[in-house]
């Protein structure tokens, strides 16, 4: 995300509350900047925007961050909660610190940067999104992901990709055990393209052919008995 480039509009979420914090964002006419103060925790702050501005909350967050973002840049300079950029259609939102749970689950477009690591189901059943994780990702991350990319530097836990489509995930680190239906697969120059681009936008610097390639084997699209235990 560019820095911001104007003075920002400053709100105190311990002075107005998460509700008149969210309709003034939702509110806000592009271009603008706005810092949020004294977030504490609070849950569901910056959600529901749809116009191109940039907003910096300044501290931690509690659950479902940036839901819903359209459009918006949003900065979390801390921890986020359970569901950072939950559903999120397009935009990008960085959290400097690590996120708990179910990051950009069922996120459609857009860019989630996670600059510490993500707990357990990282992008659970994302459709489109593009996730990378600075750290290491936890157990059942890209359950049933249909689309997109997860990108994690560190290492990711037991069952990774479980039940995935068509998202793919590239891993820098150890993997500690596959999903259902989920395969190594071979890192050819397109996917090395594709990383590449991936990791300049989100800030990192690293060499792409130090990653591996996970995706789909294809074969849980349709039922078969000799799948059965499988799934």
């Amino acid at each position: 995300m560019a820095p911001l480039t104007a003075t920002p509009t400053t709100y105190d979420v311990s002075e107005i509350g998460t509700r008149e914090l969210n309709a003034a964002l939702q509110s806000t006419a592009a271009p603008a900047a706005v810092a949020v103060v004294e977030p504490a925790g609070a849950h569901a702050l910056a959600c529901g925007l749809d116009a191109p501005i940039d907003v910096r909350i300044e501290g931690h967050v509690g659950y479902y961050a940036a839901g819903m973002n359209q459009q918006a840049n949003v900065v979390v300079d801390g921890n986020a909660g359970v569901g950072v950029a939950e559903n999120m259609m397009s935009g990008t939102v960085r959290v400097t610190g690590d996120a708990s749970q179910s990051a950009g689950a069922t996120a459609h477009g857009g860019l989630l940067v996670i600059e510490g690591n993500a707990a357990a189901r990282c992008g659970i059943s994302m459709k489109g999104v593009d996730i990378v994780v600075g750290g290491s990702i936890g157990h059942m991350s890209a359950f049933m992901g249909q689309a997109g990319r997860l990108v994690v530097l560190g290492d990711a836990g037991e069952a990774l990709g479980d039940s995935l489509y068509e998202a793919r995930i590239y891993v820098r680190g150890t993997v500690a055990s596959l999903g259902a239906d989920c395969i190594k697969k071979e890192m050819r120059d397109e996917h090395l393209t594709e990383l590449r681009e991936l990791l300049g936008a989100a800030g990192f610097d690293a060499d792409p052919t130090e990653f591996s390639r996970y995706g789909s084997a294809r074969r849980l699209y349709n039922f078969h008995v000799d799948n059965a235990s499988s799934y």
